[in-house]
């Protein structure tokens, strides 16, 4: 393996995967670094029914290998170890990992956020299996079926409402006698017929035997504990952006990225796309679109370093 590049990708979910095939269709040297295995959180979708162009759904692993496989088409390199830091120096990046130092003039950071769990027992066991971060990804499964949605924030409120349009039977329940999401967030979610909201409860078991069957529950005023059926819990109480090779890069208040238009940080050459990044909207059809936005405008930037910029 070289030890010199033009673009380095860090990460390699969606977003990092679509980077690395614009970038090397763009006829660039690039190398994907990913720690894990590609396919990010995308690896847990079971059925990815909302991506154009799949009308009857891709499972996340299959989808991940075909991403894989269009970008080492393209000519991309993939190396699985970790990124222990990088810096820059001049217009070159010098990038350490666990199997050496390598060189690039460009960054596209791509290391996601990963979900806030409430480690409870059952959590991890039924993960895909009833338990899911995403109601735009999953809720479908879960059509007029009784619902458990976990937090107050606005994702919660936003997921909630949205969950709201698959049945009627959605309970929501929040640790605190008040939402933390916007004011009118909130009076929406309380004036929907469809959700059961139930402040000062949590969630202290999930059960069930091949999928979710059951909750119990906890009013934290009383320390009574009930246990209630249903079919899936949805649970929002927050996401970790996994910033520790940028601590210092420019962040809105819940924590992400902030970058312009292009992908560009406040660092000349350095990318941010994906889940790691502050925007509206977390679907793998952004992560991908932000990761060939990234690598175009990192392929004018390796032009403008090299003097070779079309006028």
């Amino acid at each position: 393996m070289d030890q010199n590049y033009d673009v380095i990708i860090i990460g390699g979910g969606p977003a990092g995967l679509s980077a690395a095939q614009y970038a090397g269709r763009a006829n660039l040297k690039v190398l994907l670094i990913e720690e894990m295995a590609l396919g990010g959180q995308g690896l847990v979708i079971e059925s990815l029914e909302n991506y154009p162009g799949f009308p009857e759904g891709v499972g996340g692993f299959d989808f991940a290998q075909k991403m894989e496989a269009q970008a080492r088409q393209f000519g991309a390199e993939i190396l699985n170890t970790s990124v222990r830091s990088f810096t820059k120096n001049g217009n070159t990046f010098k990038v350490i990992t666990g199997k050496g130092d390598l060189t690039a003039t460009a960054i596209i950071l791509a290391t996601g956020a990963k979900h806030r769990t409430l480690d409870v027992p059952g959590e991890a066991e039924f993960s895909g299996r009833g338990v899911s971060y995403c109601a735009t990804c999953d809720g479908p499964f879960f059509k007029n079926q009784k619902i458990l949605v976990v937090g107050g924030g606005d994702a919660a409120c936003d997921e909630a409402m949205f969950l709201s349009k698959l049945t009627d039977q959605v309970v929501m329940i929040h640790r605190r006698d008040r939402f933390r999401a916007q004011k009118a967030l909130g009076e929406r979610v309380l004036a929907n017929p469809r959700i059961d909201v139930r402040f000062n409860t949590t969630a202290l078991e999930i059960k069930g035997d091949q999928k979710v069957k059951e909750v119990v529950l906890q009013n934290t005023e009383t320390g009574e504990t009930t246990t209630e059926d249903f079919g899936a819990v949805f649970i929002f109480v927050g996401s970790l952006p996994q910033t520790g090779l940028v601590p210092d890069l420019e962040k809105d208040e819940a924590g992400y990225l902030v970058t312009n238009q292009r992908m560009e940080t406040s660092v000349p050459g350095l990318y941010v796309v994906g889940d790691l990044r502050a925007t509206p909207f977390r679907q793998v059809v952004v992560a991908a679109g932000e990761g060939a936005v990234a690598a175009h405008c990192a392929a004018q930037y390796i032009d403008e370093v090299n003097d070779e910029a079309y006028e």
